[in-house]
């Protein structure tokens, strides 16, 4: 049978190339040995050249054909670093490589590598690039450098007399930089290809020749031009486009967005607009997609958790779908938010606004007086929100009660529903704690905006009872859903947070072993997060949690999504999802349309697989999404903090040494702006003692981790978004108040 594919011709190849009796043989032999023949030469030639190209096999000199493996040739991904030498990452130990041996390769590209020092043992590995085999960047965000070249030698006339090249005729090199420090590569532009950019402009270069065969630079071509690169805006705009952030959606799903039905019908629906149900959430917020209840029972409590029924809208197949799964997640920045779906729907149809009738899919949740859950029923619902609660007015009721100048606006709740919402909340916290629960408390601030857009304040984020008491509520509904799907033996799309690695234990460990905290939690035979807790609370109170608090949440695995079940380390919880956001996070609208389709009887042996296939497909995809916004969040939060502190230069605060390291100390202060205050800046000289991650000076000065300095702001650079330090006066005794 004819051969036509090359999918299967590039399977049967690879086969017999590393199988164990296959001899090396050129492509001729190769095609007599299969039996090819006709127009199957040219699918082989297809298939071997796909080989090539992706690492699997290689072509001698000689012209045989050998696995890369054989060949003594290895393949991986080239993480580079922002001083040009890089490392091929590998399950059994990463591989060092030289600047001058990276072939051309840049940060994220796949490469095949040859190894230079003896591969006997993981450590110490070096190679070199031979060939890169994919490309992970094709387009560069950067700034424009225009270097004018010198005035040429002045021109000898035909009588003897000298004449000046005109000025218009100077040369001169157009040069980008990019802005990710980990892309060490300069970027050429020929003047015909930089779309007018002018010096300065931060801009979007597409490379039209990448760095490799004796030529170090690459070259490029100016696609678009965000502004000029020290502004707010072009700085906003590159690092939104850099991260690939979509700000605009496209006619259609704009379209069926429009086309949407607003009205609701209680047809088929449990009816539940006379209940007290209610909306708690910032005094910014424009989209509300959960809404809660409680009730007493004889067993403890009925907990309502009412999350807008976005699945109800967005169906399989529809332009509003694929663009949500394409987005994954909403991003919310200083001041606005790029959502995932259209505004009709985010801030309209799908919202749970006060006084207006709704869809929900409502999660009952029967608990015990220990908070523990007896059962958990999911129904299609219609709710009316009876009020827009707001987390600092509440938080104001609950401490303030009548003398809170909103008692007037939450005095219906204060009878009967807030405090047994909060008795709940209570009851649900200790439960958490109980069963190990890693709670810590990290730094967030609130960036304060005047009129023209810019930072004039930055602010420590409170957070009360209020917004404690929705985190446990979420948490329960969370949980409820997870349990439930799996119960029924359906597709989820899982929260899942593994436990942390041995190594990681170990070198966290040794970390808080050298600031002199107690590493006994961390001695012991399991790890559970009671024991991260543990150290944070010690850390806490030493005043040294803006210290620990980073290197733990380092030492962690990172929180995923995933199709196949497993537990959360951080929450203690050995079931877990995201349902509470459909609005805004796209795994969750995953579980929701899985949900309903389980309520109405959709799913059966004949169509499971399309079900579980959608639940990986969501999960791997949300997961890549999730990584983006919040890379892309944390970006536009240090711009702001960067462009906050260029007006603060000359002026001295005080803060805590955050980190330590060979080049110099960064110093965090009390609104969550950092900087470095460089080694040379010292007085004298200084070294690293890596191990206890301080500075010791030839005079015995130790500058170390939790320490608190005086500093003063000496620059601030935007483009690069780094804000540098010098230390001014004596050292500060640690606080023992939580410091920074």
């Amino acid at each position: 049978m004819a051969i036509e594919t090359v999918e299967s011709m590039t399977e049967l190849v690879k086969s017999t190339v590393e199988g164990e009796l296959y001899i090396p043989m050129d492509r001729r032999e190769m095609t007599e040995f299969l039996g090819l023949s006709g127009r199957e030469y040219g699918v082989f030639d297809s298939a071997v050249e796909y080989l090539i190209k992706i690492g699997e096999i290689c072509e001698t000199k000689r012209g045989k054909l050998i696995s890369a493996a054989d060949s003594g040739y290895i393949s991986g991904i080239f993480r580079s670093t922002t001083r040009g030498f890089g490392f091929v990452l590998q399950d059994n130990g990463d591989i060092f490589i030289s600047h001058e041996k990276s072939g051309g390769a840049m940060n994220g590209d796949r490469v095949q590598i040859r190894l230079t020092s003896p591969a006997g043992g993981k450590d110490n590995r070096e190679g070199e690039v031979v060939r890169v085999l994919e490309r992970a960047v094709s387009e560069v965000v950067g700034t424009v450098r225009i270097v004018r070249a010198s005035v040429p030698k002045a021109k000898i006339g035909k009588k003897g007399k000298t004449k000046k090249l005109p000025s218009k005729q100077l040369p001169s090199k157009i040069i980008i930089t990019p802005d990710d420090p980990k892309l060490t590569l300069r970027i050429d532009v020929l003047p015909a290809q930089a779309n007018g950019a002018k010096d300065g402009d931060k801009v979007l270069v597409r490379i039209i020749k990448y760095p490799g065969g004796g030529d170090s630079h690459a070259k490029g071509k100016v696609v678009r031009i965000f502004g000029a690169s020290d502004s707010k805006d072009a700085n906003y705009h590159a690092v939104l486009y850099a991260n690939g952030i979509k700000t605009r959606f496209d006619e259609e799903t704009l379209a069926e967005a429009e086309a949407l039905a607003v009205g609701c019908n209680t047809e088929g629906r449990l009816d539940l607009r006379d209940k007290i149900i209610f909306t708690i959430d910032g005094a910014d917020a424009k989209d509300f997609d959960d809404a809660i209840s409680a009730e007493r029972t004889e067993e403890g409590y009925l907990l309502g958790v009412h999350i807008a029924d976005v699945a109800e809208y967005v169906k399989p197949g529809t332009a509003l779908d694929s663009e949500a799964m394409t987005r994954g997640t909403s991003v919310y920045f200083t001041d606005k938010v790029v959502p995932m779906l259209p505004e009709k729907l985010s801030n309209g149809v799908c919202s749970l606004n006060r006084d207006s009738d709704k869809y929900a899919l409502s999660a009952l949740i029967s608990l015990d007086h220990e908070g523990n859950i007896l059962s958990a029923e999911f129904r299609e619902s219609v709710i009316s929100s009876k009020v827009r609660g707001v987390y600092h007015e509440v938080n104001d009721v609950l401490s303030q009660g009548k003398d809170s100048e909103y008692f007037e606006k939450y005095a219906f709740l204060l009878k009967e529903t807030l405090p047994l919402m909060t008795e709940l909340y209570e009851v649900l916290l200790n439960k958490s704690r109980k069963r190990g629960s890693l709670e810590l408390e990290t730094t967030e601030s609130v960036i304060l905006l005047n009129e023209d857009g810019l930072p004039e304040d930055i602010v420590p984020r409170q957070r009360g009872v209020s917004e404690r008491m929705i985190e446990q509520f979420m948490l329960a509904a969370n949980e409820a859903a997870a349990s439930w799907l799996n119960n029924m033996e359906l597709p989820c799309v899982f929260r899942v947070h593994e436990e942390p690695s041995a190594e990681k234990v170990q070198a966290f460990a040794e970390f808080i072993h050298n600031i002199g905290l107690d590493v006994r939690p961390l001695n012991r035979r399991k790890i559970l997060p009671a024991s991260y807790r543990d150290v944070a609370a010690e850390a806490a109170e030493k005043g040294m949690s803006a210290v620990v608090t980073p290197i733990m949440l380092r030492s962690l695995m990172k929180a995923k999504y995933s199709s196949v079940r497993a537990p959360h380390f951080g929450l203690g919880s050995e079931l877990y999802c995201h349902f509470t956001s459909p609005i805004r996070r796209y795994p969750d609208l995953a579980v929701h349309r899985i949900i309903k389709a389980a309520l109405h009887g959709e799913i059966d042996d004949t169509n499971l697989h399309k079900y579980e296939s959608f639940a990986v497909e969501a999960a791997e995809r949300s997961t890549e999404n999730e990584l983006r916004a919040m890379n892309a969040e944390r970006e536009i939060d240090d711009l702001y903090k960067t462009i906050f502190m260029s007006e603060k230069v000359g002026c001295e605060f005080e803060g805590v040494i955050s980190s330590v390291t060979g080049f110099g100390m960064f110093v965090e202060l009390e609104n969550t702006c950092e900087g470095l205050v460089p080694i040379n800046t010292l007085p004298g000289w200084f070294d690293f003692d890596e191990k206890h991650r301080r500075l010791i000076g030839e005079r015995g000065e130790v500058y170390s981790l939790g320490m608190r300095v005086r500093i003063s702001v000496v620059s601030c650079d935007v483009i690069a978004r780094r804000v540098e330090f010098s230390l001014t006066g004596e050292r500060k005794s640690r606080r023992t108040d939580g410091g920074a």
